[in-house]
């Protein structure tokens, strides 16, 4: 089949190279415009549109997709069908009418569960001890539309929304593959999604991601290792932001009081709700990360002192 790839991130270019490398042509790739980065803030193409540039790939990357020229491009390329991975926009109806077998979408749940933008930071926050990727062909409702296939992933209990996307990523670019094969044969059947089970799994803000020390360790654990690498999860230090790293759950109740600190020759161990966590590394307002005892060293902890 002709196809042409939406993507933007990082996590859509196993998808976008497996395509290349199967039996279907990637004619084209949309993706978002150039952004900001880095100290200077200069335009820098999407990881999707460098690499499709690198592939000579023809790149589209309209401001809205309901632009007429973007429209009219696409309709001359006359795609027959349009693999979505983490593409970043809403498509209006005039372009999900543009190819004949519509735009097929790799989610990164188990849908119904986690329809949304961040479907694997929710499945670790949640405590899901299994998750996966679904494709689905694309309606103008959220995540709602009839599945092709499914692939389910372990979320192992250390975990980061990082680490699972990135085999999620890998894992449902087959499926993506397979999926475009199947719709060619003619062999693959969409289905609708069961009415039972639906979730939301809303983008996560930055006060989403500030720890709440009353609450049990095995809350603190999950809303950190949900929240890594973004947006980052943190706390308060003597009124600044202190970034977290993934922690470590300690055995035993804890001695401690809710966000007070205690070191101990290189550990740094922080009460909660329940037991104490152990802080992996840390990040201070306008540093890098380091490892959490240089940390306290640095900061000469007083007895007592307290995160949040």
């Amino acid at each position: 089949m002709k196809l042409v790839f939406a993507g933007t991130p990082e996590v859509a270019l196993p998808a976008l190279e497996a395509l290349i490398e199967s039996r279907h042509e990637v004619a084209a790739v949309v993706t978002r415009p150039d952004a900001p980065a880095g100290r200077g803030r200069r335009l820098v193409a999407s990881p999707v549109a460098q690499r499709a540039e690198e592939a000579g790939i023809e790149v589209l990357k309209p401001g809205r997709p309901r632009e007429p020229e973007f429209l009219a491009r696409l309709a001359e390329i006359a795609p027959d069908c349009c693999p979505v991975v983490a593409y970043g926009a809403l498509l209006p109806r005039a372009a999900l009418d543009v190819p004949r077998l519509g735009w097929v979408n790799l989610h990164f749940s188990l849908l119904p569960a986690w329809r949304g933008a961040a479907p694997v930071q929710h499945a670790v926050l949640a405590g899901d001890e299994v998750t996966g990727a679904s494709t689905f062909l694309i309606e103008e409702g959220l995540d709602s539309g009839p599945v092709y296939g499914t692939v389910t992933e372990q979320v192992r209990f250390d975990d980061t929304s990082g680490d699972l996307l990135e085999r999620l990523s890998r894992s449902g670019a087959r499926l993506l593959v397979a999926t475009m094969d199947g719709i060619e044969d003619g062999g693959l059947e969409a289905r609708p999604q069961p009415a039972d089970g639906v979730s939301l799994a809303p983008k996560i803000a930055v006060e989403d991601a500030r720890v709440d020390w009353n609450a049990p360790a095995l809350r603190v654990d999950r809303v950190v290792r949900g929240c890594t690498p973004a947006p980052g999860a943190w706390t308060l230090f003597r009124g600044e932001r202190l970034k977290l790293g993934p922690v470590r759950l300690a055995v035993g109740r804890s001695e401690l009081a809710p966000g007070e600190v205690a070191v101990a020759r290189n550990t740094v161990r922080v009460g909660t709700g329940s037991h104490e966590v152990e802080l992996g590394d840390v990040q201070p307002q306008g540093k890098k990360m380091m490892a959490a005892g240089d940390w306290a060293r640095g900061s000469r902890l007083e007895p007592g002192e307290r995160l949040g």
